[in-house]
């Protein structure tokens, strides 16, 4: 009889283990990850940035760096180019493009941001290269050009009265249209971030993303 009773209460105690293990394995399914709600802010998508780039010869850090940024922090970015699908850096680096320049909506960003590299010059006075950059600028967007790409800028009448700075090449121009050339690895003035090169690129990712914010 008492070999019963032990075993009866043994099978009892076997029950009541397994459904406190069940009970537990299901608490710890619905317990939602620690820091999953940052987690999920961090992923986010804040909106859109387009990038713009040279079919050719795009420097390939001014446009890797940055965006890698921006995407980081919850950014989309788009790339624009001219009559291309697919775009092709100074060190083989290739950028699939989303939109052709000549097909904008300056209201569906948040910032514009021109990439430099030898190839940029070819928007040095492309009237939608051009249109591209006085929108943005008029409708307060954040507006972003590296290495030579500033010169874009420039030529529409952008910097006139402002801060900036580019490649030593476009110095020249940058002064004779009006703004403030300051040298600088990457200046800020108001809502305008210009850099000099592709060592700045990371900074000037940078410095986009704080004026986003």
């Amino acid at each position: 009889m008492k070999k019963f009773l032990v075993i009866g209460l043994i099978f009892l105690l076997v029950i009541l283990l397994g459904g406190i293990l069940v009970l537990r394995k299901q608490k710890q399914e619905k317990r939602p990850e620690k820091g999953g709600e940052n987690k999920e802010m961090e992923t986010q998508n804040l909106g859109k940035v387009l990038m713009v780039v040279a079919p050719q010869n795009f420097r390939d850090e001014e446009y890797q760096k940055p965006r890698q940024v921006l995407e980081e922090a919850g950014w989309q970015i788009e790339v624009a180019s001219k009559g291309i699908n697919e775009a092709v850096g100074m060190f083989g680096t290739k950028a699939k493009i989303d939109k052709d320049i000549s097909q904008l909506n300056v209201d569906d960003y948040s910032g514009v941001v021109f990439v430099g590299g030898t190839g940029a010059a070819v928007y040095f006075e492309d009237p939608n290269a051009l249109s591209l950059a006085k929108t943005a600028f008029e409708e307060g967007k954040v507006v972003g050009a590296i290495c030579i790409a500033p010169s874009i800028l420039a030529n529409v009448g952008v910097l006139a009265g402002k801060r900036a700075t580019a490649f030593s090449s476009e110095e020249e121009n940058l002064t004779a249209k009006g703004a403030q050339y300051t040298g600088e690895p990457v200046t800020v003035d108001g809502k305008i971030v210009t850099a000099n090169g592709p060592a700045a690129a990371g900074e000037f990712g940078e410095k986009i993303l704080s004026l986003l914010k």
